[in-house]
Parts: structure tokens; C-alpha cells; sequence
């Protein structure tokens, strides 16, 4: 396999210095642009490409940021992506992307990874990772954790008021005359805990008793569940679901059941990803500024990158109501709602 040309090789070829060409590479004002162009013709021509790795070793910077998903299959994860690359590229960083697969031991390899990479600092969507390996990884670079439903010690975290986030769901429900609401909990889910509280506090603020189903955070999770409280003596005329994927497949799955949403059960997500915005599911959320938050993970990342600052920086933003077609008012009266 022939080796790849060398700086030395683009000089020998335009008949420069190699000096001249670190400048070029570096896109140096210092250059005349008859000798630059020269430079990258010759650098054209061989097919070089700059060592990335012997730069960033002699300047002390890689300038890149490792970003660990939770979950590359839920859409929430990849529109925070979308922002992390916009905030990244703007700050002309690189991100490096591994999947943690819902595992924590696949989480720290990756951060393992990163580290040996020598990555500046990393962000951290939907971590499963206790409060003690979250420590561990930002004493080795700075680290944000995004979307884990809670705050840690010492840790930058990006996050929505997901209790808020459960109740403005509840309400929404309530004011629709609804009493009879089951929510889909999110079982083993970083984000379950803070979203059920807030969904029973908000049930019991009404003077309604509160019904937790358990399911999971994706698609297929809604079914059983769903079969159990629909066999129930009073079934409910609306759900709560964990999650626009979660809230997709209890849609399908209440489709195979015969029952019309909203005409006889109504459906409510949490994340108002894309697919909550797909004309057949037209679904009813809770939205979380995902992009927002991954812009917002890496300009706080490069505020300690690049100015040393030292203070913990929790953000919790607002999350808001987002209806769409899935929710309408019980076209009959539950059990519940006919005594209350």
C-alpha cells in the first residue's frame, strides 16, 4: 500500500518550503495568493490531506467534542444532534458521535473512548450514568450532561422542568373534561421519574386519582400496557404517553384495538420530535427546544474551554403544550367522570 504524500511532498511538488505550505494548510493571511494557490494545486494533485492529529498534538488542542447518545433510534436525541453540530461547527469544533445503547456499562467504553481520543470536552444525552461516573468523566474533560431529568453534582446540566412538562399535559386533558387519564410510564428511563411526579401531583391537584401504567421509552413498550388498562372496569379516555414513541405506539396500537383517536380516547406525547408532526399522527406533545439545548450544551462547554469558567451551570427550560389532533373532549363518560 503506497503511504500517504506528506507536507514534504505537496513543498517538493509546488516547489515551496514546507514551511510555506504549513502556512497554506493553516490558512495563514500570510501567504500571497499566487504561492497558495500553487500550494493547494500541488496539494490537489497528490490527494494530501492535513495530519489532523500531529496538529492538534503540537498546538494542545483537538478541538473536538465527543457527544454520547443515549438512544440514536429516538428522534429527541437526534434533533438535540442537530444542534450540537450547529453550535459545534459555528464554533469551529469537531463532534465525534458514539450510541451508549440504554447501557451504562457501553456509556463509559465510550467516554473511555473519547478520552483516548483526547477529546476538549463531552456532552452527555440522556446519560444513565450514576452521579459518581459523571464526576469521573468531567474531572477528565469538561462535560455537560443534556436531557438527564435531573441536575449533578458538579456537573453542567441542560434540561426542561419535566414535572411542569407532565402537569401542563394533565391539564390539558382536564380542561378537555377528561378525568379518567392513564400515563404510560417510562420504566427504566433517566426522565420517568420526574415526568410521573409531576403527572400525579397534577392528576391529585384535581381532585383525580392517579393511574400509572408501566411501559418504557419506545414504540412497542405502549402495548401491553395499553391491552391492561382498556381491560380495566373503567377504562380511561385518555393517555399520557412517556414519549412521542411511546405516544406513536400506543396510536398504533389502539388502531388495531378499533378504538378512534381522538373520537373515542385521547393521546398525549412528551418531546414534540418530528414524528409528533406527521400529518396521520398529528400528535398532541410537550415540546422540548431540542436544538436549543444542543446548542446551548456546547456554548457552555466553551465558555470552561475557553474561559476557564470554574461555577456549575444548571439550565432548566420551560417546556410547552403543543396540540394538535390527537385530543378532543370524551365523546362518553367514563366511570370516573359520570361520579365526579
Amino acid at each position: 500500500m503506497a503511504r500517504p504524500p506528506t507536507m514534504e511532498d505537496v513543498a517538493r511538488e509546488a516547489g515551496v518550503s514546507r514551511a510555506l505550505v504549513s502556512l497554506v494548510m493553516r490558512d495563514s493571511p500570510q501567504v500571497s495568493d499566487k504561492r497558495r494557490a500553487a500550494v493547494l494545486k500541488a496539494a490537489e494533485k497528490l490527494a494530501y490531506r492535513p495530519n489532523i492529529l500531529a496538529r492538534n498534538l503540537a498546538s494542545q488542542r483537538t478541538r473536538t467534542l465527543g457527544v454520547l447518545v443515549n438512544d440514536l433510534h429516538n428522534p429527541f436525541f437526534s434533533e438535540v444532534l442537530d444542534g450540537i453540530e450547529e453550535e459545534a461547527e459555528g464554533g469551529g469544533l469537531q463532534v465525534l458521535i458514539l450510541n451508549g445503547g440504554r447501557d451504562p456499562g457501553r456509556e463509559r467504553r465510550a467516554i473511555e473512548s473519547f478520552l483516548q481520543l483526547r477529546v476538549e470536552g463531552l456532552v452527555l444525552i440522556g446519560s444513565r450514568l450514576d452521579d459518581a461516573a459523571l464526576i469521573e468523566a468531567h474531572s477528565q474533560a469538561p462535560t455537560v450532561v443534556v436531557a438527564s431529568g435531573r441536575t449533578h453534582a458538579a456537573v453542567d446540566t441542560i434540561t426542561t422542568h419535566e414535572a411542569r412538562g407532565a402537569a401542563l399535559a394533565v391539564d390539558h386533558l382536564v380542561s378537555l373534561g377528561h378525568r379518567s387519564i392513564v400515563h404510560l410510564d417510562g420504566a427504566q428511563n433517566i426522565s420517568a421519574t420526574p415526568r410521573r411526579d409531576g403527572y400525579v401531583a397534577a392528576m391529585r391537584s384535581h381532585g383525580l386519582e392517579p393511574r400509572v401504567a408501566l411501559a418504557g421509552d419506545t414504540d412497542g413498550d405502549a402495548h401491553a400496557a395499553i391491552d391492561e388498562a382498556m381491560a380495566a372496569s373503567d377504562p380511561p379516555s385518555a393517555i399520557f404517553a412517556f414519549n412521542d414513541l411511546v405516544a406513536a405506539g400506543a396510536l398504533d396500537h389502539l388502531d388495531d384495538l378499533q378504538l378512534r383517536v381522538p373520537d373515542d380516547i385521547s393521546v398525549v406525547g412528551y418531546d414534540n420530535t418530528f414524528i409528533a408532526g406527521l400529518h396521520h399522527l398529528a400528535l398532541t406533545t410537550i415540546n422540548q427546544p431540542r436544538v436549543r439545548m444542543g446548542r446551548l450544551a456546547v456554548s457552555t462547554l466553551m465558555e470552561r474551554l475557553n474561559g476557564g469558567r470554574g461555577a456549575q451551570v444548571q439550565v432548566e427550560l420551560d417546556p410547552e403544550l403543543v396540540v394538535r389532533g390527537s385530543t378532543s373532549a370524551p365523546s362518553f363518560p367514563t366511570q370516573s367522570e359520570s361520579t365526579s
